[in-house]
C-alpha cells in the first residue's frame, strides 16, 4: 500500500502551472530522485508531500498516521543550541512526558549520525550541520524523508558518508539532488518534473538518459506532425467564400479544438549554450612551484610543494571543507605569495575566475547590469551581441534578466556567473565549485564546453562524476600541508590511493608474485602465475570490445519509439541485461589494472 499519494494535483503562483495534472504514489522503502531543470518546481513538490503547500486542485493522499521529515537545500542561519537540543526539536511534544524514551531516542540518533551531542552546532562546519539536521529529522522515526540537495556544498567525504548512511536506511527516501554519482549509487527510481507534467521512470540513471532522449525525439516528431495538420487547416479555413459557405462545421470545431491544444502547449526550457572566448596562447609551462608553503599560524596549508601545470593540463583540486583548497588556488594565482619557496608564472596569462562566493556579482544589481556594466552590448569573439541576447543563450527570458540579482535562485547565479566568466578572453580557467546549484543538463554542456577548452583549467569541486570526466590530474589536500598530486580524475586517484594504504597495511601478498631485485629469482611457481596472467591480459581488450559493442547495440534499440512497443517482459529484460553489461564491463577493466598492477610488482 502506498504511503504518499497525489492524484491530479494542480499547483501555481500566479504564472503557468508548476504541477498540472500531477499523479505520483510512493512505496514503503522506495529510494525515489526527482529530477528536473532549475525552476522546474522540485522544492514546491517535496513541500507539498510533506503538508506545508497544499495543491489549488486535486488530492493530497497519506496513508493513515504517516510521519515525514523535509530538509531543505539551505541551512538556517539561527541553528543555534547544542547537537542535543537541536536534534531534540525534531521530537513531538507528545513525547515531552515520557523522559527516558525521548533522551534514548535522541542518543541513538545522534550516534547513528556519528556526532558529539555536546558540541555547539553553530560552530561545526556545513557537512555536519547537515549532520545535524539529518539527525533532527530522523529523531521521530519519519515514514518517508524528504531532501532536498542534500550534498550541496558538502566535501567528497561528507558526501560518501552520507551515500553509505542513506543505503542502509531502513525507511523510504525522495530526494533532489544535481550529483549524479549519489544519484546512480542510491536511487531505485527516478521521477522528472518537466513544464509542470511528472513523468515516471523505473529504470538507473544511464538508462533514463536513453529513454528521455528518445521521448524527447517522439515529441518533437509528434508536434512537427500536429503543427502541419494545423498549418493545413489554417489554410483551408481561409479559403474563399465558397469553400466557406460549403466547410464541414465538424471540421471547423475539431479546427478550434486544434488551435487550443496548441496555445496551451508548453515548450520546453531551452539548452543553456556558452562557449569560453579564447586567448594568446601561455607558454608551454604555466605554472611552476617550487617547495611552496603557506600557513595561517601554526596551521600548514600547503608545505613544500614542488609541482609544474603544463598548457593544457586541466587540474582538480580536492580536498575536505576547510582544508584550504581556496588559499591553494589563490598561492598558484600568485595573489598569495608563498611563505617559504617560489611560485613562478609562464607568459602570456590570462585568467578568468569562477568564485563560489560569487563576490564578482553585485547584489543590487540586474543580471543585465551585471554583465554589461554600463554598456548594453558585449563583446563574444570578436562580435558585438545585445546583453539580453547573451544572457538568453543563459537561459535568461528578458524580464528576468532585468531582475534584482537577490530575488535570483541559486542555479541562476551560477549561470549568470558563468555567462559573466565567458565574456572575457582567457587561457587560464579558474572555477571554485562550479557545480553547485546547477541542473544535471547545464553540468553536462559545461563538461563538454572544458573537455574542448584549449587552454589551462584549475577547477575545486566535489562532483565526482564531473572530475572523472573534466580533470586530467588532481592535486589532493591530504592533511598537515602535505599536497598529493595523481594523474587522472576522482576514480583514479582514489585508486591511488587505496593502492598506497593497501601496500602500506600489507607489504606482501601470499596470493601475488613477490618483487625481484638484484640477483634475485623468479620460481617456477611464479613463473607460471606470470604466464597466465599475461594470457589473461592479452583476450580482456578483446572481451572488452565484445562488451562494448553489445552495449552500444543495446543502447541504440533502446533509444527507438519501436522498442516500447514490445510487451513489458522484453523491456524489462533488456534493462537487466544492459545492467548485466555495465556490471561485466566495469569487472573487466578492474581485472585489467589489477593483472597490470600484478606484473609490475
Amino acid at each position: 500500500m502506498a504511503l504518499i499519494s497525489l492524484r491530479d494535483a494542480y499547483l501555481a503562483f500566479g504564472g503557468p502551472w508548476l504541477l498540472e495534472a500531477v499523479n505520483l504514489q510512493i512505496e514503503r522503502r522506495e529510494r525515489v530522485c526527482l529530477l528536473g531543470r532549475n525552476g522546474a518546481g522540485k522544492s514546491t513538490l517535496l513541500k507539498v508531500i510533506n503538508g506545508d503547500l497544499p495543491p489549488d486542485r486535486g488530492v493530497m493522499w497519506r496513508s493513515q498516521e504517516v510521519r515525514t521529515a523535509y530538509l531543505s537545500q539551505a541551512v538556517p542561519l539561527d541553528l543555534h543550541g547544542s547537537v542535543y537540543d537541536v536534534v531534540d526539536r525534531g521530537l513531538p511534544d507528545s513525547m515531552a512526558a515520557d523522559l527516558w524514551r525521548r533522551n534514548h531516542q535522541i542518543e541513538k540518533v545522534i550516534s547513528q549520525v556519528g556526532l558529539d551531542a555536546s558540541a555547539e552546532s553553530a560552530a561545526l562546519s556545513a557537512g555536519l550541520k547537515r549532520r545535524v539536521l539529518l539527525a533532527q529529522g530522523l529523531v521521530a522515526e519519519p515514514d518517508l524523508l524528504l531532501l532536498d540537495e542534500p550534498t550541496n556544498h558538502l566535501d567528497i567525504e561528507s558526501i560518501e558518508w552520507l551515500e553509505d548512511f542513506l543505503r542502509r536506511y531502513d525507511g523510504t527516501l525522495l530526494f533532489v539532488t544535481h550529483d549524479r554519482t549519489f544519484l546512480r549509487r542510491l536511487a531505485t527510481r527516478i521521477i522528472e518534473l518537466d513544464r509542470g507534467q511528472l513523468s515516471d521512470w523505473d529504470c538507473d540513471y544511464d538508462t533514463f538518459l536513453v529513454r528521455k532522449q528518445a521521448a524527447l525525439e517522439n515529441e518533437a516528431v509528434e508536434r512537427a506532425l500536429f503543427d502541419k495538420k494545423l498549418a493545413k487547416e489554417e489554410a483551408w479555413i481561409r479559403q474563399g467564400i465558397k469553400a466557406r459557405r460549403t466547410r464541414n462545421e465538424g471540421r471547423v470545431r475539431a479546427l478550434e479544438q486544434m488551435r487550443r491544444r496548441r496555445g496551451e502547449r508548453r515548450e520546453r526550457v531551452g539548452t543553456v549554450r556558452m562557449a569560453a572566448q579564447d586567448a594568446e596562447r601561455t607558454g608551454q609551462v604555466v605554472i611552476e612551484t617550487k617547495n611552496a608553503s603557506y600557513a595561517y599560524g601554526e596551521r600548514p596549508i600547503i608545505r613544500d610543494l614542488t609541482t609544474t601545470i603544463m598548457r593544457g593540463d586541466k587540474v582538480g583540486i580536492i580536498g575536505p571543507n576547510g582544508s584550504g583548497k581556496t588559499t591553494l588556488l589563490r598561492v598558484l594565482l600568485g595573489e598569495l605569495p608563498p611563505q617559504q619557496g617560489s611560485v613562478r608564472h609562464g607568459t602570456r596569462l590570462s585568467v578568468a575566475y569562477f568564485d563560489q562566493l560569487r563576490a564578482q556579482l553585485n547584489e543590487d544589481q540586474s543580471a543585465m547590469e551585471n554583465i554589461g556594466q554600463g554598456s548594453d552590448h558585449v563583446t563574444i569573439n570578436g562580435e558585438a551581441r545585445h546583453v539580453i541576447g547573451y544572457l538568453q543563450d543563459f537561459l535568461f527570458e528578458p524580464e528576468r534578466a532585468r531582475v534584482a540579482l537577490r530575488v535570483l535562485s541559486g542555479g541562476e547565479r551560477n549561470r549568470l556567473l558563468l555567462a559573466k566568466l565567458f565574456t572575457r578572453p582567457a587561457n587560464v580557467l579558474v572555477l571554485d565549485e562550479p557545480t553547485n546549484d546547477l541542473d544535471a543538463e547545464t553540468l553536462e554542456l559545461l563538461e563538454e564546453l572544458l573537455v574542448e577548452y584549449s587552454g589551462t583549467l584549475l577547477v575545486v569541486s566535489h562532483d565526482r562524476a564531473f572530475l572523472n570526466d573534466v580533470v586530467t590530474s588532481v592535486l589532493a589536500l591530504e592533511g598537515d600541508g602535505h599536497v598529493g598530486e595523481y594523474a587522472g580524475g576522482y576514480d583514479d586517484w582514489q585508486r591511488q590511493v587505496n593502492a598506497t594504504v593497501n601496500a602500506k597495511s600489507e607489504p606482501t601478498k601470499l596470493d601475488a608474485p613477490r618483487r625481484v631485485s638484484g640477483s634475485q629469482r623468479l620460481s617456477n611457481k611464479e613463473k607460471r602465475e606470470r604466464d597466465l596472467f599475461r594470457q589473461e591480459l592479452d583476450a580482456l581488450p578483446k572481451r572488452i570490445e565484445a562488451l562494448e559493442s553489445a552495449q552500444r547495440e543495446l543502447e541504440q534499440r533502446m533509444a527507438t519509439a519501436e522498442f516500447y512497443k514490445q510487451p513489458a517482459s522484453e523491456i524489462v529484460k533488456s534493462n537487466e541485461r544492459l545492467r548485466a553489461l555495465a556490471d561485466e564491463l566495469t569487472a573487466a577493466y578492474a581485472r585489467w589494472e589489477e593483472i597490470e598492477r600484478r606484473l609490475l610488482d
